[in-house]
């Protein structure tokens, strides 16, 4: 599991809007990757309705926005166009880049033990190094807390 101060594992994962994101290419940017469960249920759509809303101010702070989950492309887009996203989500059907970020985890929800990802926030400097890491994030604040450490870099 990647620590503060320790380079972000680097990635290449399709996005919503077409094409692949590769985090090493975004150096010199800070990034955002903000990890949830799944599409469209209450928290996770929440999340990424905050997170669109307030994108064009991410970007004035010089920082990108990308969620992440293990949903297909196609329940992106859908996710995408039911609640007028803009913020890219990354597909990661294969689980390699949860894995690597130490956010796929053993859950349990009443008494029932499962595999799934971890709500969590990575905040990737300029540099590609953590800046900072919200792990078991809970949604209400949350994008708030996160524009104010982006803004503080």
């Amino acid at each position: 599991m990647p620590e503060i101060s320790q380079p972000a594992p680097d990635f290449t994962l399709p996005a919503t809007g077409g094409g692949d994101i590769t985090l090493s290419a975004l150096k010199g940017k800070a990034v955002v990757l903000f990890f949830y469960p799944r599409d469209d249920t209450p928290g996770c759509t929440k999340e990424a309705i905050g997170f669109s809303a307030d994108l064009a101010a991410f970007e004035a702070a010089g920082a990108r926005v990308f969620g992440i989950s293990r949903d297909t492309m196609a329940k992106h887009d859908k996710f995408t166009a039911k609640h007028d996203l803009t913020v890219p989500l990354l597909s990661d059907e294969n689980g390699s880049v949860t894995e690597s970020y130490g956010v796929w985890v053993e859950k349990n929800m009443y008494g029932k033990k499962s595999m799934g990802i971890e709500r969590a926030t990575y905040l990737i400097a300029a540099d590609g190094t953590i800046a900072r890491i919200w792990r078991k994030v809970k949604v209400p604040g949350h994008v708030d807390e996160v524009l104010e450490a982006v803004r503080a870099l």
